[in-house]
C-alpha cells in the first residue's frame, strides 16, 4: 500500500473540476478567516486542521460523528445562539463562530 502524504494545512482550493462558492469571511474563535458560500459551519471550522468542534464539560472532544444534523455532536454558538449544529448550517459572509463546551446556555 503506498503511503499517503500529509496535505499541508488549509483548504484545498484547486481540485479538477471543483468549483467553489464565492469567497467570503467568518470569525472562529475570534480569528477571521476564508470560507465559501456553500460550504458547511463544520467545513468551515475544520478547514484548519482542528477536528474538535466542541467538548463536553468532562474534557471530551466532539467533531463531526453524522454528518446529517442527527447526533448533536458538532454543537457550537453561531452568531450568538448556542447548540447550532454546525453540520447542517451553511457559513455566511460575517458569521461570527465560537466552539461551545458543555451544553451551552439555551
Amino acid at each position: 500500500m503506498k503511503a499517503r502524504s500529509r496535505r499541508t494545512p488549509g483548504r484545498l482550493t484547486e481540485l479538477a473540476g471543483l468549483q467553489r462558492g464565492p469567497r467570503i469571511r467568518v470569525t472562529v474563535d475570534g480569528r477571521e478567516q476564508d470560507a465559501y458560500v456553500g460550504e458547511s459551519v463544520a467545513a468551515v471550522m475544520m478547514a484548519d486542521d482542528d477536528l474538535e468542534l466542541r467538548s463536553t464539560i468532562g474534557g471530551a472532544a466532539r467533531g463531526v460523528f453524522c454528518g446529517m444534523g442527527a447526533c448533536f455532536d458538532c454543537l457550537a454558538i453561531v452568531d450568538d445562539v448556542p447548540n447550532t449544529r454546525t453540520c447542517v448550517t451553511w457559513a455566511k459572509d460575517g458569521m461570527v463562530i465560537q466552539r461551545q463546551c458543555g451544553a451551552g446556555e439555551p
